[in-house]
């Protein structure tokens, strides 16, 4: 099994279909990949072709139990007085991306364009996102951080 860093680049969105009638929508992103989420900044004003270019990273097994590993971006419309508006979501397969980064030592995916689609299964707009996948070399000792800090002693 290698374990590796998945860089997430959200660069931007385009078409995004409007569910707030009387305002511009106020977007932004939940990235999800397994039980990791992040969360994009709110592109307030910028209506239905909003600009983050935000990078987010999140920790990676492969292979791992999870036959088809994915990316999901779900893409909200904040709301000030009511809920956030679901506008759509976007799966990104990343199989093959992680299989080249564990044979290469690195795989890039530079940014591309993938259809967004509501819960309807309609197209939504596009959003566009970047991934960089790197594996670490896997040793005998760990992190602190990955006890939380504790460091057993040795006799």
């Amino acid at each position: 099994m290698t374990i590796g860093v998945l860089e997430v680049n959200l660069v931007d969105a385009h078409g995004l279909t409007k569910s707030d009638f009387l305002n511009k929508i106020d977007p932004y992103v939940l990235i999800q990949y397994k039980n990791q989420e992040h969360k994009s900044s709110i592109a307030n004003g910028q209506g239905s072709n909003p600009k983050w270019n935000e990078k987010f990273t999140f920790r990676v097994e492969y292979p791992g139990a999870d036959q088809q590993p994915k990316l999901l971006l779900t893409i909200m419309d904040q709301d000030t007085f009511s809920s956030d508006d679901y506008i759509g979501l976007t799966t990104i397969y990343l199989k093959e991306l992680l299989e080249q980064g564990v044979e290469n030592g690195i795989a890039e995916l530079h940014p591309h364009k993938y259809n967004v689609v509501n819960s309807s299964q309609s197209y939504s707009g596009e959003i566009r996102v970047g991934l960089t996948f790197t594996p670490r070399e896997e040793t005998e000792t760990y992190d602190e951080e990955v006890f939380g800090g504790w460091k057993e002693s040795q006799w």
